[in-house]
């Protein structure tokens, strides 16, 4: 009697979960109308989500889309401007000797977010130009409200990603990953698999950028610090370890036409108090899901050419210590073999 209590008790909770995510569903349709209307949707610009980036044997991993030329100097003059206070990690806007304007972001994510950059532009994705500095020298840094621990006698900066603030740019809002111009087609399918190869598991919309520049409307992934750890289970996951990535698992099934990926993003629904929050998880998780497997294989040969030089130098941009560049760059190539072997 009891097990059936606890059975129907526990049906009870899932159909009323199930309903409140069809409200949900419904609500975030509401939402992206009123975005579209607000990010000007009707407009002529043309949208692109992928680029060919050209020879992948040339593509220089340590300085990224931005190349060298636009590396900050880490023995450069920088100057305090403001910290930004609605960011989930500490965060605050520098300009260097040249006038250039910075955002630094501390904590766990300033390594796992240069390297993802560099790989997703290697991919032929668009990504912000994201430098990572061990150490780096401010003027003028107040008592920060958030990521003081990082700061120390001088204004010297530790463990900073800096992301330089492009000119000619106007950030339109933001885009849903399964209602966009590019459904069905191979190249957002390719990014969908690029978000399970890096672990990155914070798919929120928000995390989500469209550009305008140079001509045409770009849309882009502009958050990937929670990548490159392990996507986890019901109540723990990581960012920016090593060997919690690479014993992590990436095929999760295969048919002959589909493959889903590992993402987990969901929590324990009977600890789920806070609902939007439980459902918007439960969505992420079909990002991976149902990929085509012709996607998946064009993707993966296409990062297949990428060496082992240039991989190594993905994570070399990040700061990673050579150990920990051993560690990932095995897993990443063991990664693109599962994609080609599909």
């Amino acid at each position: 009697m009891r097990r059936r209590l606890c059975r129907s008790v526990l049906l009870t909770l899932h159909s009323i979960l199930m309903l409140v995510l069809l409200a949900f569903a419904a609500s975030l349709t509401a939402q992206k109308a009123d975005r579209d209307n607000e990010t000007g949707n009707a407009t002529n610009v043309r949208g692109v989500i992928w680029r060919d980036p050209g020879q992948m044997a040339s593509l220089n991993l340590i300085y990224g889309a931005g190349g060298k030329g636009h590396a900050p100097n880490p023995k450069g003059t920088f100057t305090f401007l403001k910290e930004d206070m609605l960011a989930t990690s500490p965060k605050f806007e520098i300009a260097d000797q040249h006038g250039v304007h910075w955002k630094v972001k501390l904590g766990e994510e300033p390594q796992s977010e240069t390297a993802a950059s560099r790989f997703l532009w290697a991919a032929g994705y668009f990504v912000d130009e994201d430098y990572y500095l061990a150490e780096l020298t401010v003027t003028g840094v107040p008592t920060l409200h958030r990521g003081e621990e990082f700061v120390s006698r001088g204004g010297t900066i530790h463990g900073a990603r800096l992301e330089r603030k492009l000119m000619g740019v106007e950030r339109l809002g933001t885009w849903d990953w399964f209602d966009n111009p590019f459904i069905d087609k191979r190249e957002l399918n390719g990014l969908r698999v690029m978000m399970a190869l890096l672990n990155n598991w914070d798919l929120k919309d928000v995390n989500n950028s469209i550009y305008e520049m140079g001509g045409e409307r770009r849309y882009l992934v502009t958050d990937l610090g929670a990548s490159f750890g392990n996507t986890g289970n019901s109540i723990t996951r990581s960012k920016s370890a090593p060997q919690e990535y690479a014993d992590s698992k990436f095929v999760e099934s295969a048919t002959s036409d589909f493959i889903d990926f590992v993402l987990h993003s969901r929590p324990f629904f009977l600890v789920a108090l806070n609902v939007p929050h439980y459902l918007a998880r439960s969505r992420m998780e079909e990002v991976t899901k149902k990929v085509p497997r012709a996607d998946a294989k064009w993707l993966g040969r296409r990062l297949s050419m990428l060496s082992d030089k240039q991989i190594r130098d993905g994570f070399r941009a990040a700061g990673y210590t050579p150990e920990e560049i051993g560690v990932y760059t095995h897993a990443v190539r063991k990664r693109i073999a599962e994609l080609n072997a599909l």
